[in-house]
């Protein structure tokens, strides 16, 4: 196991974990040993990602860098982007999803590491990402005020819901019932089936992270030293506790067995593994820390395990056991505007290896076989063919 943590100051730390299987209760301890640092990007780090295999790091430098943590060596860079990435989200070992200042969200193949979609997904930045944990939905916010809902499945847009404000995280729950949307220091839950807001609850500052424990069990950090705990059923505060010197900037939630884990970056320099306790009004124990000595912006852990090949994103011909509730998701609410994507706005598919060269761009919004768009545009031309006869 490894923490891998992103700063501004352009290099990639990584931490192997070693527990301490002879310890027990609070007194647990771990030890955390430098592992190496990377000094990639040219400009700050501003996501990170992990899946069995690989950490991506994406950068103000416009870039995504490769790592394969099991030979220890970059791996190469993609290079689609035009603006700050914002958010990285891997989905199993096949897919990685980014997104950007540029307004576009790519569906990388993460074996081939080729762009197999390019979508024109806000008007303004993508400030954040989610998948459904079935791998067929994913919601995305921007700085254009909306929420946005994608059909992974087909590749394009569900719905567009107004939200009057600009949201900065969206986060799905584990079992992926609801979701929470955040603006400045406000969390607003949404329920999949009716797409309302069940409740909010508000941070005393800004957020900056947020992680599900549970179904209805939210961790939340921001701009100030704690750590807070709230019940998204009750919306209460089920527990806080002092985490940092600073503001905590990024948390990573895990479990292993008999060990619930949460992580905290700070702006302190600090990274903190913390045990979670079965009963969460009780505030987690502390069992390591190491100081980077460096601002840091975002956090990840790498595990070293089997990699499981259901975890990928489901081919277009593979009906969705969501799809019956994606109406729902675009139900309208008082005051706001919700409306499917029309059909002229659908993006065309671009391609884009580790070297940036781009290759022709399809015409189909889906992801459809060489051989296939041939035979499309032949019966395409020999329609335009009949049609100018007919007219003669």
């Amino acid at each position: 196991m490894e923490l891998v943590a992103g700063c501004y100051e352009q290099v990639l730390f990584g931490f192997a974990v070693h527990p301490e299987p002879e310890a027990c209760g609070d007194h647990e301890q771990w030890t955390l040993v430098a592992d190496f640092t990377h000094h990639a990007h040219t400009a700050s780090l501003s996501a990170v990602a992990v899946n069995s295999r690989f950490v991506v790091t994406g950068s103000k430098d416009e870039t995504i860098h490769i790592y394969d943590m099991k030979k220890k060596i970059e791996h190469g860079a993609l290079v689609h982007h035009s603006g700050t990435i914002t958010c990285l989200k891997f989905y199993g070992n096949r897919h990685l999803i980014s997104g950007a200042e540029d307004g576009l969200i790519c569906i990388w193949d993460a074996k081939k590491w080729e762009c197999l979609k390019s979508i024109k997904a806000h008007k303004g930045q993508v400030t954040f990402l989610s998948i459904h944990p079935s791998g067929k939905l994913a919601l995305s916010v921007g700085t254009d005020k909306t929420l946005r809902t994608w059909n992974l499945v087909e590749g394009r847009s569900a719905f567009i819901k107004n939200i009057k404000q600009n949201a900065h995280i969206v986060e799905w729950s584990p079992r992926g019932e609801q979701y929470v949307v955040i603006i400045q220091n406000k969390i607003d839950i949404y329920q999949l089936d009716t797409a309302s807001i069940s409740g909010t609850i508000t941070n005393e500052k800004r957020i900056s992270s947020v992680k599900f424990l549970s179904e209805s069990v939210l961790a939340v950090a921001g701009d100030e030293e704690v750590i807070r705990f709230f019940d998204c059923d009750s919306l209460v505060c089920l527990c806080e506790f002092k985490a940092h010197e600073n503001r905590v900037k990024d948390m990573f939630g895990f479990e292993i067995p008999e060990h619930h884990v949460i992580v905290s970056a700070s702006s302190d320099g600090f990274i903190k593994m913390w045990k979670l306790k079965q009963d969460k009004k009780v505030p987690p124990s502390l069992l390591c820390e190491v100081n980077t000595d460096a601002r840091l912006t975002c956090l990840g852990v790498w595990q070293d395990k089997v990699a499981d090949v259901k975890e990928s994103l489901p081919p277009a011909a593979e009906p969705s056991p969501v799809s019956k509730q994606q109406s729902k998701i675009g139900k309208k609410e008082p005051g706001d505007t919700v409306h499917k994507e029309e059909k002229r706005s659908k993006p065309n598919t671009k391609k884009r290896g580790l070297t940036g060269d781009s290759k022709k761009a399809t015409k189909e919004s889906g992801l459809v076989s060489t051989k296939k768009r041939k035979m499309v545009e032949m019966l395409e031309k020999k329609r335009k063919k009949k049609k100018i006869k007919t007219m003669q």
